[in-house]
């Protein structure tokens, strides 16, 4: 086939080249040495060691303030490793998904707290009453807690077989403690979402 290949016109001062062959590039092939000094770059440090340090402080801000943006966005990048994994993603929308008394509890413990200081509530009865039911409201979120774990590892593992549910439990008691705006990474679910 190659045989049948009509020379290439080449301009008068050189030679005819034949079809499929490949031209060379004119120039010999660099040595190693040669090829890794072009492609260092010199280090040009600041004149000044205050330039110098403005420079690095600058670059890590915004390095933190990009990473610290990402991580509330939820991008998988950013998170740190006890974040990661789609169990973990699952356990956050879970959470995310539904109301639950724990996140309030912190607001019910400031209520009471407030009331105890209240003179005419300083009576013993009412000092045993406020007593009992931040007892009972704490045993509440303790089980609604140990519920949502449960739940949680149970779908994980119909939903992801093969992956650890190691911590989940844990992971879901601290997220549903929190308040919605302050959980870390942000919900991406609203309250009431199908999971």
């Amino acid at each position: 086939m190659l045989e049948d290949a009509e020379p290439v016109q080449a301009p008068a001062d050189e030679a005819p080249i034949r079809a499929g062959v490949t031209q060379a590039k004119g120039r010999p092939t660099p040595k190693r040495s040669e090829a890794e000094r072009r492609r260092r770059q010199p280090y040009a440090a600041p004149a000044d060691r205050k330039e110098a340090s403005r420079q690095s402080r600058d670059r890590d801000r915004s390095d933190r303030s990009r990473r610290a943006e990402a991580l509330k966005r939820g991008e998988e990048w950013a998170l740190p490793l006890k974040d990661k994994g789609p169990v973990r993603k699952f356990a956050r929308d879970y959470v995310d998904s539904r109301r639950g008394i724990t996140q309030y509890y912190l607001f019910a413990v400031i209520a009471f707290f407030i009331l105890n200081y209240i003179p005419a509530l300083r009576t013993t009865a009412a000092i045993g009453l406020i007593d009992y039911a931040l007892v009972a409201l704490l045993l509440v979120c303790v089980l609604e807690v140990v519920y949502v774990g449960n739940r949680v590892v149970k779908l994980s593992r119909e939903r992801f077989p093969g992956e650890s549910t190691r911590g989940v439990k844990v992971y879901v008691a601290l997220r549903a403690a929190q308040l919605p705006r302050l959980r870390m990474p942000g919900p991406k679910v609203k309250p009431g979402d199908k999971i």
